[in-house]
């Protein structure tokens, strides 16, 4: 994951899978589950963050791959908090 810092009022989101993940329907589709899976998550707003997919993804369950976005997130402190 990288991440740069925008100050604009919406963040902004790149997801990547490189050949070595798998053929193209492989890759659209771990694409697809990482896009579904970031708009589950209650993101800061001003960044712009790129997802770089590693070759395993292709073989990790929808709740693996949102739970490791979630960590990377958390790790570098662009989760909201939560109000409750």
């Amino acid at each position: 994951m990288r991440a740069l810092r925008t100050n604009e009022p919406l963040s902004r989101f790149g997801f990547t899978a490189s050949r070595a993940v798998g053929n193209a329907v492989t890759r659209n589709r771990v694409r697809r589950r990482m896009r579904e899976a970031i708009g589950s998550l209650p993101i800061a707003s001003g960044w712009d963050i790129v997802f770089n997919s590693r070759v395993n993804i292709a073989q990790a369950s929808y709740a693996q791959i949102r739970e490791a976005m979630r960590t990377l997130l958390e790790r570098a402190e662009l989760l909201e908090e939560a109000v409750s």
